[in-house]
């Protein structure tokens, strides 16, 4: 097996270990009742399948774990990540609102399929800020249901990024500045033209629409939770970012499963680590410049308001990851073996993995972290080949 390497730091979140109840705040946010309608309208949509869940036998045996399960996002919806489940249902959920508004009626998806009422979305237009793939998402969505999109991309995303999303029908602005100030971008242009963002983070006055990006996701976690037929991970490694994802994945199992809930390890780029940076501080911290990094993905610094109110005291530990173990893991998965499926994980898929890999080597993270040869852990690879020749590139070096 090729050999995993890259720096990695620590810091295990003292609120976490003080706190044991799902609080009321807290479901009110997410929760597996308020999940529910989300789960049961996107499996009902058009070419709607579940994504595969792989046992990495090879990997678990060489880092010394009973299982690692790898959530596999590259084949979700075509749009090759689990973006795809929540920009879309937001985009529903908006346009649903609007209908409702306008006309009082209640339109479901056959209606907004059929552009049955087009007329009330007339003026509509949809807008987000994007790293790549919820702007993918948000504009496939757009497209299915037949309303304009308006997407704005920072400086680093790349050409491959912007050219999907418009091949979905998209505008896409690209400003000077990094994800932080598209977002910030978007959000003044929405005001001033009118236009109804659709943002995966959440801010001050902005609170509403990321529940139900945060709710989408949950169908892959339902779908997990079927596929591990009964068993329940002892450790989960999360890609960080604006907290979205990580905030999703703590608050619908910890409502789930309670006091049997996972480990949950966030894991952020070292240079855009805005959730451990908030844990140590214990309060929300932002990271600021350019924030570069091969996981273009995880390129945030600045925190989800509604997902610190999870996270907060929800996640056990925060670490970040180097940049040189993104390459290996992603060949490492590309390349497979006699009995593992070769899988297409891209620069942000890998994260949490490779975060476990390089700890179950290290005898100090083995015991911060609590894992053992009992350990099941589970990963999410939350992106495909979203930028096929970038992906070519590091899976050829």
């Amino acid at each position: 097996m090729p050999s995993i390497t890259g720096q990695i730091t620590h810091f295990a979140n003292p609120a976490a270990a003080s706190s044991n109840q799902y609080s009321h705040v807290q479901r009110d946010i997410l929760s597996v009742d308020k999940a529910q309608k989300a789960i049961t309208e996107i499996k009902n949509w058009p070419h709607y399948a579940p994504t595969p869940l792989h046992s990495l036998d090879t990997i678990a045996a060489d880092s010394k774990f009973a299982k690692i399960w790898y959530k596999d996002e590259s084949h979700r919806f075509g749009l090759k990540s689990f973006k795809a489940l929540g920009g879309a249902y937001a985009v529903l959920c908006q346009l649903q609102k609007v209908i409702k508004l306008a006309l009082n009626k209640e339109a479901n998806i056959e209606d907004l399929l059929s552009h049955k009422y087009q007329d009330a979305l007339a003026n509509t237009v949809i807008s987000c800020a994007t790293d790549g793939n919820h702007g993918r998402s948000v504009a496939w969505g757009a497209q299915l249901f037949g309303v304009p999109c308006i997407i704005y991309i920072h400086k680093d995303v790349s050409v491959g990024r912007e050219q999907a999303m418009q091949a979905y029908g998209a505008q896409v602005i690209r400003i000077t500045g990094n994800y932080d100030a598209s977002v910030r971008q978007a959000a003044v242009d929405a005001k001033e033209f009118g236009r109804l963002i659709v943002s995966d983070t959440s801010y001050e006055g902005y609170l509403e629409v990321p529940k139900d990006v945060a709710l989408g996701y949950t169908v892959m976690l339902a779908e997990v939770v079927d596929q591990l037929a009964g068993e329940i991970p002892s450790h989960i490694f999360i890609q960080g970012g604006v907290g979205g994802l990580a905030s999703a994945v703590t608050g619908y199992f910890w409502d789930l499963w309670e006091d049997k809930r996972p480990r949950l390890i966030v894991v952020e780029p070292i240079e855009a680590n805005c959730l451990q940076r908030s844990a140590m501080a214990g309060k929300v911290q932002h990271v600021e410049g350019d924030l570069e990094t091969l996981m273009a993905g995880l390129a945030c610094g600045e925190v989800s308001v509604l997902a610190w109110e999870i996270l907060a005291n929800g996640a056990d530990d925060f670490m970040t990851l180097s940049e040189e173990a993104v390459a290996p893991t992603m060949r490492l998965l590309a390349i497979g073996n006699a009995e593992e499926d070769k899988i297409e994980a891209g620069e942000s898929a890998v994260a949490g993995l490779a975060a476990a890999i390089i700890a179950s080597k290290d005898t100090h993270y083995r015991t911060a972290l609590g894992l053992d040869e009992q350990s099941k852990v589970l990963v999410f690879g939350t992106e495909g080949a979203t930028d096929p020749e970038l992906y070519q590139q590091l899976t050829n070096g």
